[in-house]
Order: C-alpha cells, then structure tokens, then sequence
C-alpha cells in the first residue's frame, strides 16, 4: 500500500539525525548533554550554535535561527521541502507517491550521471584486467612496479581508458544521453562539433567514490611521459564537488572511527598504497587544495578529531603541510585548544581540545607512498605513532636551518618569521620552554625574545576588526505580555512534566493569547496533542507542520528552550509557573483595557454625556476587577 506523503515524512525524519545532519556542515563539539559550533547562518568566533540530540532541534543563540533536521537542511542547501523529501526517500530507498514524482528533472539527471559513471568505472576495469593490448600492459607493468596487486586492482576498480577516442562514448551513448555522458565529464564535444569523444583516453583511471560508496567522478594518470598533464581529473559536477570529497573515505571511514584518527595524503596512489598494505585510515585530497569542507567531513569519523598530515617531503609538500594545518586551525576556531603538548600521566578527556594535528614525514627525503612499498607499512604505521604534534614539527622544522643565520640582522629577520607559530601556544609555561628552546638553538637572549613575544601580542590585540568582518546581531525587545504568553505555551514542552497535555490544556485557555503567531501554535498543539504520546513526538509533528513556515519553526525552538528552564518541577510549582503567568497576563489585559479608555474619555472631553459614560464604564471595570481578585484571594 502507497504512503502518503505524511507516513513518508514521518518515515525520514525518524531516520535522520540531527548531529548527523549538521555535521556535515558544522563541526560539533559535544558539551553536556548538548553539541557546540559556529552557527552557519552568521559570522561568530565564539560557538553559540546549540543542538540538542534528544529532542532533534538546532537554535543558534546569537541570530535566532532554529529548527529540526529537516529545516537545517532546507536552509543550509536552500531547498525546498519536497525536493528534500525526494532526495532523502531516495536515499533511505523509500518509494514516493507517484502523485509526487512529477518535476524531478534534476533528480533524474543526478540518477543517470550516477549509473553512467558506473557503467564507465566496471568498464574501464574490465578492459585492464581481461584484455590486452599495448596500452592495457604499459598500465598492468606500471601498478606492478608500485607493488599493486589484482587485488588492490579489484578493490579500487582501478582501469584503463583506450586510445581510441569514441571507445566509452559508443558503449555507453546505447543507454544513456548524450547531455548525461557530458555533464558526467565521460565525453566531450569533438572540435570539429561533429558528436562526442571520450574525455580520459590512454590513462589509467582511478574511479572516485563519494563516502556512500557510489562512482561520481575520475582520476586519470598518464601512462607516457608525453602526456600531459601527469594527472587529469573529473570537472566539478551535479554529482561531484571535489572540494567536499576525499579519496577513500568510502572504504577508510570504519578504520578513521576504529583509529579515532585520520590519515591526509595528497595522491590517489598514495591512498591506495596506504590502504593496501594496512594502513587503512587514510584518505587523499582529489586534485585541490585541502578545504574546510574537507574537515569537517572527517572530523564526523574522529570523535577526538586526530588529524595526521602526511603530505610529500618535497617544498610543495612541505607549504602544503603549512596550507592545511592553517585550513584545520580556522575550521576549529572557536571549539578550543588545538593540543599543542603531549601528556605523559594525564588522561585527556575527549572535549579537552577541539583538535589534534599531526605531523607525518618518512625519514630520508621518501613519499609516502615511496616509503610503505620500499620499507614497509609497519615501519610506516610507527612513524605514525610516532608523529610529532604540529608544534614540535614547526619548531624542529625551523631550527634545521639555524646555522644559516649568523649577523644579528639575520638572526632578527629570521625570527620574526616564527614568531606567530610561538604566539599560537596558548598555555604560558608550554610557551615558556619553546621560547627557551628557540633562544638558545639560536644563540640569543630569551628576555630579548619574549619581549619581542609580547609587542607581538599587544600589536594583535589592538587591530581594528572590519565591517566586513561584523555581522551585527539585532536582539528584538519582547513585551512583559508576549514573554508571558511564550511562557505560558512553552510549558507544553516540558519533558519531566507531572501533568498530560489534556490537564495542562485545562488550565490554558485560549484566550490568554494575543500574539497571532502564537495563537496559531497554540491552535495546533490543541489539535496535535490528541494524537502525540510525549513532548518528542509533540515537537516532530509541529515542525512538521510547520516545516515551510520558517518563522514559525524559530518561534518553536525558542518556545522549547523556554520550556528548560522549568524542568524538574514538583507538581505544585509548575502549576504556580502557570497561574503566575495567567495573573501577569491579565494585569498586561488590564493596563491595555484602562489605556484604551483614557484614550477615548480624552476623545470625548467635550461631550460630557460620552466622558460620562466612558467613567462610568471605568469605574464597573475597576469594580468587577477588584471582585475578581478578592475570589481569587
């Protein structure tokens, strides 16, 4: 029998978590019983971007924004909410009502650019390990001399692309467009526009797999010196963004949760080696830069978010080593220390720091790939374990060229350079003794040097911060009537709550309120609060029902943040929270009531038989109110 599209919805968000969800575009850090980051919805420093796993919801507590998992997404990737149904119910392989199937051009697309890769990846494979030709054995003869073996071919799909240049594009144009084969980066338009020719030829293919473990994208190497360039890879595409996805994460990512750790290389073979040979936490960059996208997708894999960079020894290697520990220190801005000194007798808590880098060099000039094939992964695997943090890495790094530097002028120059990496220890007595290590490799004095330590301090904290740089964050003034109304409906939220919804119900009567917004929540849990068991289920359905009304969901998750704060309650208290809320609320109706007379009996000065009428009009409100509140006594 067919779901309807609420059984459906209902379905994903059961399947969805929240910390899940905004880890793929907030790097969390657990407090509590509580996850903490840098809101994505405005510039902050310091995390003020809350979610709570027990009840599925984000608030940021600085710009407002809140939700559940499914809004997160609906803002993060600005979607709508049934292009999210549609991806999610394809996801978790939930069938759609065919009501919905309608308008799903992008989707489809994304569908075939998917199976068209596959089909490309199997058939690349197949040709390299049951064919022959000349190219097929340069390729076979050159992952031999890199210890590649049929099954790490297998493992990898690792292929080979012909020659010719319509070999795929004939295979493949029988069951697929010819805007799919493109918009995949299999073919390209022939120069002369007559049709389409193949975009990777006489190369050895390495497929790309997203961490789904489905084919998005290729790395192709040359086979020739002639070819150029050394490496081609795979556009940028519906289905593949490389600055989002890492080589081998799809089959590293139980070893990075095992390890509690991750590996980064640079190269696709670097990756295949490692993993090869038994280092399986390891993943590469694919053909770009190292992002903040990229870390924060391996650091939901490593609860202590240990990161080794293992980068090649050369210059290039070494500035990207720099260029990445700088990547991983902005992505962790905010959340806490980067370990900066290893504990000997102390046992670190996984909260005590925000990250851990890592710094892998093979002795002897060797790449990593280079060094596990001629010295071996065990050998490797205790360099690893061995690994000097980021810190001891800059300073060893630096004074390996001390003797280059001998005047006093050099020596200046020289130590200004290092200068930020000192001033980037956060704990003073750590500081202290790099500081001393430094001064004395270099022959200088150590006052002299944390002196200059110190104008380098001052001269930070005094620069001017840029507009630019600012997000002003408006706080709204909110009225003694709305607050007590919003406290008065957060109640229905309370988790520990000795009362049903029915008997709360009772004691709230509607007319209590007069903020539209919250007379229409107020409206909904009425009718909710028939068919929920608990405030869980209360919450996913009311945003759900409120899924496209963002104003509403953020209205919500301030309501339950309300609610906390009247959490372990005795009976009596929690209904003294309610009448007191009710009185202020009536006092709030009251002021208005009286105010609004004193505006008319102004307006009527003139005519004395209207004035008189409005006092006599005061005078029985004033009455029955001081009536009502002796029965109240």
């Amino acid at each position: 029998m067919a779901k309807t599209l609420e059984e459906i919805t209902a379905e994903i968000k059961n399947r969805l978590d929240i910390v899940e969800v905004v880890s793929e575009q907030v790097i969390l850090k657990k407090s509590g019983g509580r996850y903490w980051g840098l809101c994505p919805f405005h510039k902050e420093k310091t995390p003020s971007f809350s979610v709570n796993p027990q009840l599925g919801i984000y608030k940021c507590f600085g710009c407002g924004e809140g939700g559940d998992a499914l809004s997160f997404i609906m803002k993060t990737k600005n979607m709508e909410f049934m292009d999210v149904i549609k991806d999610l119910a394809a996801k978790y392989g939930i069938e759609m009502p065919k009501t919905f199937k309608k308008g799903e051009d992008t989707k489809d697309l994304k569908e075939q650019m998917l199976k068209a890769c596959e089909k490309a990846a199997i058939f690349y494979h197949d040709l390299l390990v049951n064919q022959s030709s000349p190219e097929i054995n340069a390729a076979n003869k050159y992952l031999k001399e890199r210890s590649i073996s049929r099954e790490i071919i297998d493992k990898f799909t690792l292929g080979i692309a012909p020659k010719s240049f319509t070999t795929l594009y004939d295979v493949l144009k029988k069951d697929f467009s010819d805007e799919v084969l493109e918009k995949a980066g299999l073919v390209l338009p022939a120069k002369d526009g007559k049709g389409f020719i193949d975009r990777f030829r006489g190369r050895i293919i390495i497929p790309i797999q997203n961490e789904d473990g489905d084919f998005v994208a290729f790395g192709a190497r040359a086979l020739t010196s002639e070819q150029n360039p050394k490496y081609l890879n795979s556009a940028d595409s519906l289905i593949y963004n490389k600055s989002k996805l890492l080589y081998g994460l799809y089959t590293a990512k139980d070893a990075i949760k095992k390890e509690d750790g991750v590996i980064l290389m640079e190269g696709y073979f670097d990756v295949i080696s490692a993993q090869a040979h038994g280092v399986e936490n390891v993943v590469g960059v694919c053909g770009t830069a190292l992002t903040s996208d990229h870390i924060k997708l391996i650091s939901r894999y490593s609860k202590s978010r240990r990161i080794y960079l293992s980068f090649d020894t050369d210059s290039a290697g070494q500035k990207a080593t720099v260029r990445g520990a700088t990547i991983i220190r902005e992505a962790f801005e905010g959340l806490g220390n980067i370990k900066q000194f290893d504990e000997s007798y102390i046992s670190a808590s996984e909260d005590k720091y925000s990250c851990e880098i890592r710094v892998v060099s093979p002795p002897e000039g060797k790449d990593p790939d280079e060094y596990i094939r001629t010295v071996g992964a065990d050998s490797f695997k205790a360099i690893v374990a061995n690994a000097p943090l980021l810190i001891d890495f800059q300073v060893n790094n630096f004074l390996k060229h001390k003797n280059e530097y001998k005047t006093p002028q050099e020596k200046t120059k020289y130590i200004k350079e290092f200068l930020p990496v000192l001033l980037e220890i956060n704990n003073e007595i750590i500081r202290s003794e790099y500081v001393k290590m430094v001064a004395d490799a270099l022959k200088i004095d150590e006052r002299a040097l944390n002196s200059e330590l110190r104008k380098l301090t001052y001269s930070n904290s005094i620069q001017p911060i840029s507009n630019q740089e600012v997000k002003q964050i408006v706080t709204k003034n909110v009225s003694i009537s709305e607050k007590a109304q919003k406290n008065l409906l957060s109640v229905f939220f309370v988790g520990d709550s000795h009362f049903t919804f029915a008997q709360i119900n009772e004691m709230i009567d509607n007319s209590y309120f007069s903020n539209e917004t919250l007379i229409n929540v107020k409206s909904t849990i009425d009718k909710l609060i028939c068919t929920v068991n608990n405030v869980k289920e209360l919450i996913n359905q009311l945003y759900t029902v409120y899924i496209e009304n963002p104003e509403i969901q953020q209205v919500l998750t301030d309501l339950i943040n309300i609610s906390e704060t009247f959490t372990g309650l005795s009976p009596e208290d929690f209904q003294s929270i309610i009448e007191e809320n009710i009185i202020r609320l009536k006092r709030c109706k009251w002021e208005e009531e009286k105010e609004k007379m004193r505006n008319l009996y102004k307006n009527a000065d003139e005519d004395e038989t209207e004035a008189l009428k409005i006092q006599m009009q005061l005078r029985d409100k004033i009455n029955n109110r001081i009536k009502s509140e002796k029965m109240n006594d």
